[in-house]
């Protein structure tokens, strides 16, 4: 695990109240049993009623169902997290959704699903969340992201640009909160054991980066919200490709081009993971 910390603010866990989106299933429920162990009260977001409710039991938690697509369901979402314990200590915004194969076959509502779960309704629950944190001058806000944001990925073109999205809006939320008692981090991971590559369309097949576990993100999110990490990679030396990227880009994209995915006749339907 690589991480870098440039913030002061730190949040103790025990007692809290934790939102988490996208954890019906993958890494969303394993950071909702994480945070459980910490003695947060969980507040588990999904949108399969059965499953949602499954990790909520077992964690203590509450099962807290929206479908992110629509804006006002998100904004329902918020209202509702925060009328449980009367506030909302920790956002992880993890759901997200992929789509594998060419851009020019995707269709226009696909393309407006993946941005709305993906990006806008992060955005969206910070916009709800954060005044009461900075009023109370504690919180934090984390976002999962991907590689892929850093780096853009063939075939992953609306995905790619949605985490790069994610990643911007983090990045600025930090500078912004400077001395508010609000902290900012951003999980990246490459690629993840869970069900979301079959669920967008096309099972991973590459030999590096090997997957890493759920579980293994989940106390990345613990850790850096515990440490005021900024940012972490999994695994730590994916770090380096978008550092390479940066000072090196012709040689990046040829490597990208010779080694990457071929996806031209790839076109295949969404997949989520909320």
């Amino acid at each position: 695990m690589t991480g870098t910390t440039t913030q002061e603010a730190t949040m103790r866990l025990a007692g809290g109240v934790s939102l988490v989106t996208g954890a019906s299933a993958g890494i969303g429920a394993a950071v909702a049993q994480r945070l459980a162990l910490t003695g947060t009260h969980v507040l588990a977001h999904g949108r399969d009623p059965e499953r949602t409710a499954a990790v909520a039991e077992s964690t203590g938690g509450v099962p807290l169902l929206a479908d992110l697509r629509d804006p006002a369901a998100v904004d329902r979402l918020a209202d509702e997290a925060l009328a449980v314990h009367g506030r909302v200590d920790l956002l992880v915004a993890n759901a997200g959704c992929g789509h594998s194969g060419p851009f020019d076959v995707m269709t226009a509502d696909e393309i407006d699903d993946l941005l709305a779960v993906d990006l806008t309704s992060a955005v969206r629950l910070t916009h709800r969340l954060l005044p009461g944190m900075i009023e109370r001058r504690i919180g934090h806000l984390c976002y999962v992201t991907s590689i892929a944001g850093r780096t853009g990925v063939a075939g992953e073109a609306v995905y790619a640009a949605a985490k790069a999205g994610l990643d911007a809006f983090a990045e600025s939320l930090r500078l912004e909160l400077v001395g508010s008692g609000v902290g900012v981090s951003v999980i990246v991971p490459a690629v993840v054991e869970t069900g979301f590559f079959e669920r967008r369309g096309r099972p991973y097949e590459r030999r590096s980066p090997r997957p890493v576990s759920a579980d293994r993100v989940a106390r990345a999110v613990v850790d850096a919200v515990e440490t005021g990490r900024d940012e972490v990679f999994l695994p730590g030396w994916t770090r380096v490709a978008p550092a390479v990227r940066a000072v090196a880009p012709a040689p990046y994209r040829a490597l990208s081009r010779r080694f990457g995915e071929q996806v031209r006749s790839a076109g295949t339907p969404e997949g989520r993971s909320s």
